[in-house]
């Protein structure tokens, strides 16, 4: 119910979406000649323009990224590396028959990449379809396709395909390695998501250490520019917020410790 509950809320509470529906139904009640609704419709159209130029996204996205550094790598060699799922992009995979990364791909790079720094550590990627009413391809074997084009070894790849969300993400991935105590994992996602994802694996008892990658923001006065990318600014103010209310929910749920699990 939480799953269903979170897809449908989501697409009124976006951003973007609502105030595209603000200024819909502003124009519609200007039609209809209510005096307020070509207000409503100028504001809503002005709002998506300033949170598209002005750095707002950026902004938001920040302290989320900041939330945990990089970890230093240089201890005793992990059990293994988790990579969170979301980067493939499955429809446009299965259409054209190659596996399809648009966004967060350093996720499946960073991955690839820290395999081969520890040989020995086992390989998992987490992530099934988190699509409502219908799946299409399937992400983990995608991710797997990938990897073992870019040179790791097939038999060090774990996939853990069932899970539609971070939550299930961290139980069935606890349930598929069995980690033991004093074992390190290393837990690999975009940064914006880090907080949320650390809450969600320590409330599933499962203790790792962050490795956040594909960052959105610089950390630097850069982010204080705005943009000519107007559509790009409302994707980060659409990410940020996201994550900031599903903080926000899984905490009212009791689902993690914390509104903003640190370090």
């Amino acid at each position: 119910m939480f799953f269903v509950l979170s897809k449908v809320l989501w697409v009124v509470t976006a951003p973007t979406n609502l105030l595209v529906g603000l200024a819909l139904a502003g124009a519609l009640a200007s039609l209809a000649g209510r005096r307020w609704g070509a207000r409503l419709a100028f504001g809503a159209v002005l709002a998506l323009l300033l949170c598209g130029a002005l750095p707002v996204g950026r902004l938001m996205l920040r302290p989320l990224e900041d939330r945990f550094p990089q970890p230093p790598l240089d201890g005793p060699p992990p059990a293994g590396i988790i990579v969170l799922g979301g980067a493939i992009d499955q429809v446009i995979g299965a259409a054209r028959g190659q596996v399809t990364v648009p966004d967060a791909a350093t996720r499946l790079t960073a991955g690839a990449a820290l395999s081969r720094r520890f040989p020995g550590a086992l390989l998992v990627y987490t992530g099934g379809s988190n699509a409502l009413l219908s799946e299409v391809g399937d992400e983990a074997a995608d991710a797997k396709r990938l990897w073992v084009d870019l040179g790791v070894d097939p038999d060090r790849v774990l996939l853990e395909r069932a899970s539609r969300n971070t939550e299930e993400n961290a139980h069935l991935t606890r349930d598929l390695v069995h980690p033991k105590p004093g074992q390190r994992w290393i837990l690999v996602t975009s940064a914006y998501h880090m907080p949320r994802s650390v809450g969600l694996f320590r409330a599933a008892g499962f203790d790792v250490v962050p490795d956040p990658v594909d960052y959105r923001s610089t950390g630097t006065a850069r982010d204080l520019a705005p943009t000519s990318d107007l559509g790009a600014g409302l994707r980060r103010l659409d990410v940020a917020a996201r994550e900031w209310i599903g903080l926000l929910a899984y905490r009212a749920s009791g689902r993690i410790a914390e509104v903003f699990p640190a370090p």
